[in-house]
């Protein structure tokens, strides 16, 4: 079966196709156009028909592939971590921006495979970052990303705070779950496949974020910051739950949809 052949037989969408393939064949994505008409070989059909079928059963595709790529970094990730998202891109950049005005000890809650502790250590590497998980899987897959991509990052097994003893920072991130128990888009796209720890808030979907809002200031020097990642529609939940703590210059931004997916504020004690 030629290239060609291949990816129309394939029942996915096309690009994925052409993505998987070039991928199983170890070729730039616009190879497949010049070699339409070339063989694939067993091993490769076999391989590829395998990835075809499990992403038309709902395996993402960056778990297919191994990797998603966020910012400019390549990073692994395996099905015990959140695939990093685009609009969490936009929360690292409001962290290198508090980075650039004087916070330099940063702590990523949460992290994952490590995009937010990472991209900030890659695009800053004065700064000191501290990043934790609850889930031994997740803290695997960071440090590999950390040794592939040459940085020193500080790797802490923790639930939230738990471990943290009374250690401060100037800066504390977290794309957190928040995603309600009952939420209907749990079953759809991607997300049946991601980790329920990494999504699932609560019965409301605020329940972490209120256990970060609660707890942060006892790690935080006074001026530092806490920027949180949270769902389209509660950024009036988030705020008001920061402005009870006692939270000042709290905002919100917009993520690249228009969307308020970004909610911050300082610690003045």
């Amino acid at each position: 079966m030629t290239v060609r052949e291949l990816i129309q037989q394939a029942r996915i969408d096309r690009v994925e196709a052409e993505i998987l393939l070039a991928d199983v064949l170890g070729v730039e994505r616009a190879w497949l156009f010049a070699h339409g008409e070339d063989p694939v070989a067993e091993p490769a059909l076999n391989l590829f028909t395998d990835h075809a079928n499990a992403r038309r059963d709902g395996e993402p595709l960056a778990y297919l592939l191994g990797y998603r790529d966020f910012r400019s970094l390549r990073l692994g990730v395996n099905r015990h971590v959140l695939i990093p998202r685009r609009e969490t891109e936009h929360l690292v950049e409001w962290a290198i921006e508090c980075i650039d005005t004087g916070a330099k000890r940063v702590l990523d809650l949460g992290t994952g495979s490590g995009a937010i502790a990472l991209a900030c250590k890659v695009e800053r590497p004065d700064a000191m970052l501290t990043a934790i998980d609850c889930i031994v899987e997740a803290l695997a897959c960071a440090k590999a990303n950390a040794r592939s991509l040459g940085v020193q990052v500080e790797w802490l097994e923790s639930h939230w705070f738990e471990q943290l003893g009374v250690a401060q920072w100037d800066l504390v991130v977290s794309n957190p779950p928040y995603i309600s128990a009952s939420d209907a888009h749990l079953q759809q796209g991607d997300l049946p496949a991601e980790p329920d720890s990494a999504l699932v808030g609560g019965q409301t979907g605020l329940e972490s974020i209120e256990h970060i809002v609660e707890h942060t200031p006892d790690h935080l020097v006074p001026g530092g910051w806490l920027l949180l990642e949270h769902g389209f529609d509660q950024a009036d939940a988030v705020i008001a739950c920061m402005q009870d703590r006692g939270f000042q210059h709290i905002c919100s931004r917009r993520d690249w949809s228009g969307q308020p997916r970004m909610t911050g504020g300082q610690w003045q004690p």
